[in-house]
């Protein structure tokens, strides 16, 4: 087991002294990972807890905090796919992955908030399939030396997109989610698992184990398989 911490990206702690201050202290200390998460908003007429009120952008946070250290892992719990196209954030993350010297280890989640969705513009239907297919085409941006990807919801003309991460083939994939179909999902496409902050720890070996086994039934080796406590 390694333990980690979060990056103080919300609240009115989540300056740029105290993100610096522990991340520098965490790398001196010897914790494993540094993880930060993703809220673009809080709606107003509903309260999603002190936390959310205010938060940074997790990969601007991360990338910052990446000069001031030089072993900690940089983990981001999670940002949402959905939010973005996928050539947009496979550009941001592989320039994290490189000014951290491969440090990043990727969370993608399937995103909850219809306050968010609205802002984006993104529909929220179909999330799962969408989410299958942002996975593909990152890993096709990632590991193609010329890229060229078409699908129901992405596509990349063919095209040279560079540079390439410094982690090989591309930086960790993990997936956040709790329902059935998420937990198969991860085990059929991602490198491990990111829990809710709320998980029940009385039933995360089930999670777990259903994971591994939907990894076999893909034909996937389950033993590399990560998962993140939070």
């Amino acid at each position: 087991m390694r333990v980690g911490l979060g990056l103080p990206v919300s609240g009115t702690w989540a300056t740029p002294e105290s993100m610096r201050h522990v991340a520098t202290r965490a790398d001196e200390l010897g914790f494993a990972s540094l993880w930060a998460f993703q809220r673009l908003l809080h709606p107003v007429d509903d309260d999603w807890g002190a936390a959310y009120h205010a938060v940074h952008d997790p990969i601007a946070a991360l990338s910052y905090v990446a000069g001031f250290t030089s072993r900690i892992r940089l983990g981001i719990a999670v940002v949402m796919a959905p939010y973005y196209a996928p050539i947009v954030l496979a550009k941001a993350l592989t320039t994290l992955d490189i000014v951290s010297d491969g440090r990043l280890d990727l969370g993608l989640g399937l995103g909850w908030s219809a306050q968010e969705f609205e802002a984006v513009g993104v529909s929220m239907e179909r999330r799962g399939p969408r989410a299958e297919e942002f996975v593909a085409c990152l890993k096709a941006i990632w590991t193609q030396r010329e890229v060229e990807f078409h699908g129901e919801f992405y596509d990349v003309p063919l095209s040279n997109v560079e540079p390439k991460p410094v982690q090989s083939p591309y930086p960790p994939l993990l997936m956040g989610g709790g329902a059935e179909a998420a937990l198969r999902r991860i085990g059929r496409i991602a490198d491990g698992w990111i829990s809710s902050s709320r998980t029940d720890l009385t039933t995360i070996s089930g999670s777990l184990e259903l994971i591994k086994s939907s990894a076999v039934q893909a034909g996937r080796d389950p033993a590399p398989f990560r998962s993140v406590v939070r």
